[in-house]
This record gives structure tokens, sequence and C-alpha cells, in this order.
């Protein structure tokens, strides 16, 4: 039997200059926050105390926003029950999220905002907005916000 003898070849390989390996990317604080706010919030159902807790935790200007849309939202639309969700205020019917404020320090923003989920119904033709920044609540913000949750609920 012929046996082959096998000589080791070096080849040099080519190498590049990778950039310094950036942090590793995943979820932030904030995310993981939200995460474990709705992972409680699944075991156990959250109500307006929990809303007007976490209200209580935002900054002066962002809970002067949230307690003025809590009023909005239960006014124009007092068959939506309050409670968290990803520990931000929110609004549901029949335990679905039909709007929500998500202030700007939740996830360290530019600004606040107030959205509304799949369940509202705001379809207007092939293309809507569904979330709306919020700096400041004026008159006129607040009377959109009344028609858009009434729009929503209807």
């Amino acid at each position: 039997m012929a046996t082959t003898k096998k000589t080791a070849t070096t080849t040099k390989r080519a190498t590049t200059k990778r950039p310094a390996a950036k942090a590793k990317a995943g979820f932030s604080a904030e995310e993981k926050a939200a995460m474990k706010a709705a992972s409680r919030e699944r075991r156990k159902p959250t109500g307006e105390a929990d809303l007007l807790a976490a209200i209580a935790k935002m900054t002066d200007d962002e809970q002067a926003i949230a307690t003025r849309l809590h009023e909005i939202v239960m006014k124009a639309a007092p068959e939506l029950e309050p409670k968290t969700w990803y520990g931000m205020p929110a609004w549901a019917r029949d335990g679905k999220v039909v709007c929500f404020f998500q202030n700007a320090g939740k996830f360290k923003a530019r600004y606040s905002t107030f959205g509304f989920q799949d369940t509202a119904n705001l379809d207007a033709g092939s293309i809507w907005p569904t979330s709306f920044a919020i700096t400041k609540l004026t008159k006129t913000g607040e009377t959109e916000v009344r028609r858009l949750v009434k729009q929503a609920v209807s």
C-alpha cells in the first residue's frame, strides 16, 4: 500500500483592521425596565392607582401633561379603563390598550408622545398617524386629543 506524504503549507492570511469593538448591542436599561413592567402587568392587572403612580414618577412638566391627558381621555371616553402598559399611563377597552402616554424621560427621548394602538378606530384611507409628539399641551392640542380619543373608541 502506497502512502502519500502531505506537506504543510502556510498561507499568509490577509488581515483587515477592524474598528474597535462596540458595546454589546442589546436592550437599554430603560427598555429592560419597561419589559419587566409589562411582565408584572400581565401577572397582576393594573388600574388607575398604578397609572397615577406612574405619572408621579415623571418630571413636573411631564406630570402636568400626563395628568391633563388622563382627565381628557376619561372625559372623552369614560368607558376606557386606566392602567399602565410597559409602565406607561394607558387607557384600555376590554383589556386591550387603545391609547397611551410615553413621557420623554421614559426612554430619554427628545419629546413625549401620545399614541394609539391598532385597537383604536383611527383608520383614514391607507395612511394615518398613530403617535403624536407633545412638548406642551395647549387648548388646541387638548381639542385634538379629545377628538382623536372619541374617534378611537367610536
